[in-house]
């Protein structure tokens, strides 16, 4: 990765927009607003991002982006709240096919199991 495609991730994995599930709504407009880039210039970020690195997923219908590795870095223990949290966030997922590339780097098979079961509960 380049500098600017490590400070663009960092930015994906800490904005203020982040949740527990790795699947957030942000615009590209307010991404080049907070990282102080032109619309064109995130378009091409989010475009390497996907086709290159192949680290996220964008519904820019839905303006929903997805973080593959989230789950990797993210979800250490276990909890009633925890679960609770990602159980509320997931029924607002709007893209239902972003869950699946979320769930694929999840190591706690509790957590991965909630995950792929709402995946099939949206897919109904």
């Amino acid at each position: 990765m380049t500098t600017e495609d490590k400070y663009f991730y960092i930015y994906l994995l800490t904005n203020p927009h982040t949740n527990e599930i790795g699947i957030y709504q942000i615009s590209k407009k307010l991404m080049a607003f907070e990282l102080n880039y032109s619309i064109e210039h995130v378009h091409l970020l989010l475009e390497r991002f996907i086709e290159h690195h192949k680290l996220i997923r964008y519904n820019p219908e839905k303006r929903e982006l997805a973080i593959k590795n989230w789950g990797k870095h993210n979800h250490y223990k276990v909890s009633k709240p925890v679960l609770d949290c990602i159980f509320s966030e997931l029924k607002d997922v709007e893209d239902p096919s972003l869950i699946p590339f979320v769930s694929e780097s999840i190591q706690n098979q509790e957590i991965r199991s909630l995950y792929e079961s709402f995946g099939e509960h949206t897919n109904e």
